[in-house]
């Protein structure tokens, strides 16, 4: 299982505790009772293989098709939204924008990857809260990282932005992209540490479909999130996310 250099300082320290614990084990099995050794052993073995898993780092193969935005996380897509009135709304233009939040659990993997060819052009940090990921106040006042820029597609551009979020477990982001940086698609650029939630922003435009609903699983690098093909021409950005909602039972409080 290869894991995730930007938790280095994790699982690594944890597996000199564990080495500690173990030669413990060893002791206790020896001197007191060979019951007491092997109970501590179990329980330090699962219990490193659980914080090694959470820094997992699976590779991922990318879609061949070139004009799709994938997901920048895995978890479960919690909700997909028009927002204005946010600080993006003048990177974006002061147009409308399609927000689609995903909630990571513990269980996760945690790294956040590109979702296509993207142009750095603002890094911002935001200090704030820590409510859980599934509130929807985390999107608003948690702290927050926010990658902007721009997709770069054959002949095409245009504005993107990914937002690493805390939670209520999550307490650390990590993002090594920054400003000028040119990210390939699924290329990894961080993560969040246990327990997050992650947002994508695009444009709200009639060259943007959408290939997921609220309640899908979805995995960086590899789902596809939206096409780059024009809508019916009866058919708004609008009406497709209210068609989405629609079609899905209400996600959990």
């Amino acid at each position: 299982m290869k894991l995730a250099s930007y938790g280095r300082r994790e699982w690594l320290g944890s597996a000199f505790i564990a080495l500690f614990l173990l030669l413990i084990s060893l002791w206790m099995g020896v001197g007191i009772s060979i019951h007491a050794g092997l109970a501590l052993a179990t329980l330090t073995i699962l219990g490193w293989l659980a914080l090694a898993a959470f820094f997992r780092d699976p590779e991922r193969k990318p879609p061949a098709d070139l004009d799709v935005i994938l997901s920048p996380a895995d978890g479960v897509v919690r909700d997909i939204e028009l927002v204005r009135g946010t600080p993006l709304n003048e990177f974006f233009g002061g147009k409308s924008i399609l927000r689609i939040g995903i909630f990571l659990s513990v269980f996760d993997v945690h790294l956040n990857r590109a979702p296509c060819c993207f142009k750095v052009a603002q890094k911002d940090y935001r200090e704030g809260a820590f409510h859980d990921a599934r509130n929807p106040l985390a999107s608003q006042v948690n702290e927050a990282m926010t990658l902007s820029g721009f997709a770069e597609f054959d002949g095409r551009s245009f504005p993107l932005a990914i937002r690493q979020i805390s939670g209520a477990i999550a307490r650390r982001i990590v993002c090594t992209a920054e400003p000028g940086d040119l990210l390939e698609r699924a290329q990894r650029y961080g993560m969040i540490k246990f327990g997050s939630r992650t947002e994508l922003y695009l444009p709200a435009g009639h060259d943007i479909s959408l290939s997921v609903k609220v309640g899908d699983r979805v995995a960086a690098g590899v789902t596809v999130m939206a096409r780059l093909v024009p809508l019916d021409e009866s058919s708004t950005l609008t009406d497709e996310i209210q068609k989405i909602k629609d079609a899905q039972p209400p996600a959990d409080d």
